[in-house]
């Protein structure tokens, strides 16, 4: 048995984290924006239906509320420094693109810009608003998806919590024993 002791409750992220750190792109009134986020978890395959938690004091809340559209960008670890400063900055003083070096790249379906340098893009709409004025919750229908060639498996950053990630480790395939749900 393993040993156990108390944790602290406002520290529990660090385990329950769900995926890798995303950068939400958004478009609002001729403005874009970036911002850092690594409060998100997928809801259904189909619809694809992404929720993520966004902080009313964020620059981007308003902006994704009144746009009701985005990009989720999926950074790779070579990024760390941009998703940090994107993170620890805010829009409402900056230019993030420009501050970061970052490459603002017409969506197909959304006026919200990708960002060339990421891995992956999925262009998203707002699914359901219901949540947000009570709990920050947003739940989007990805509307389209941009995705590298090469490996499927990008090394991606996961936030820990006071500064500190983890990066996305060795893959282990049990296909042989996979039993597919009716998807």
């Amino acid at each position: 048995m393993v040993r156990k002791i108390d944790y602290p409750l406002n520290k529990i992220r660090r385990f329950l984290e769900p995926g890798p750190v995303v950068l939400v792109s958004a478009r609002d009134r001729g403005s874009d924006n970036i911002m850092t986020m690594g409060w998100h978890m997928m809801l259904g395959f189909s619809p694809a239906l992404f929720a993520c938690y966004i902080w009313d004091g964020d620059h981007s809340f308003e902006m994704l509320r009144n746009s009701r559209e985005c990009v989720i960008n999926l950074p790779t670890v070579d990024m760390i420094e941009q998703v940090v400063g994107i993170g620890n900055s805010s829009g409402a003083d900056i230019d993030k693109f420009e501050t970061f070096g970052l490459s603002p790249v017409p969506a197909t379906l959304v006026a919200a810009p990708m960002i060339a340098e990421c891995f992956a893009n999925f262009e998203c709409r707002l699914h359901d608003d219901s949540l947000i004025d009570r709990y920050g919750l947003f739940v989007w229908e990805v509307v389209k998806a941009h995705v590298a060639g090469g490996s499927q498996t990008p090394e991606t950053m996961h936030y820990l919590g006071e500064g500190a990630f983890m990066v996305s480790g060795r893959t282990i395939s049990r296909r042989s024993a996979f039993k597919p749900q009716n998807l």
